[in-house]
């Protein structure tokens, strides 16, 4: 009996001895987002918003972005891009300005100038609070610099959400961020900061 012990207990230090000289695995990064056109924290540049010589009302060419380290098993992302310091109609919902979801798990990036309409070519939908495009940001030159939140979201599913056939964002923007509950991989975020020019 004592033998049976002293074997048992010989294996399981043999077994310790093993899991404690397997390498401790290496952290996951985090997902990453990045816009080359400015810095995290700065100044948005003209171009993008809605004081761009010639941009149509609420226009504006969207930014180029690109994002690394993607979870796996990640089947699609959202990009939600909103102003934080604009609460609209006195409510705390801020006021958002591109909302893209069911950009393909398969890419890293999405390019300068995406045209407007509901669905882009590479089969994703977008919308913002009142038509199906990218807006621009547009805070007025009186008040203060405006904070411009871009997030993206890594999902384990593809949305079966298509955006309303009135173009409105607001109601849309709280299915969408009901239905990723549950499915968010991995989060990045963005930001760029921007008032009109005196």
């Amino acid at each position: 009996m004592k033998r049976i012990f002293l074997t048992a207990t010989l294996l399981i230090s043999v077994v310790s001895l093993a899991f404690a000289q397997q390498p401790a695995a290496a952290p996951v990064p985090p997902l990453r987002l990045t816009i080359p056109a400015f810095s995290d924290g700065g100044i948005i540049p003209i171009k993008f918003t809605q004081a761009a010589p010639g941009a149509a009302p609420g226009g504006g060419t969207s930014p180029a972005l690109s994002w690394s380290d993607v979870p796996p098993g990640t089947q699609s992302f959202v990009l939600h891009m909103h102003d934080v310091d604009v609460a609209r109609n006195k409510t705390p919902d801020d006021n958002l300005h591109w909302l893209v979801w069911n950009i393909p798990g398969t890419l890293t990036g999405l390019p300068e100038g995406l045209p407007a309409g509901a669905q882009l070519p590479d089969g994703s939908y977008q919308v913002n609070l009142f038509t199906a495009a990218y807006r621009g940001p547009g805070a007025a030159a009186s008040g203060p610099l405006h904070h411009y939140i871009f997030e993206l979201f890594a999902l384990d599913t593809k949305l079966d959400i298509k955006p309303g056939a009135d173009g409105q964002g607001s109601a849309t923007r709280v299915e969408i961020l009901k239905a990723m509950e549950g499915h968010v991989l991995g989060k990045a975020g963005y930001v760029g900061l921007f008032k009109r020019p005196q």
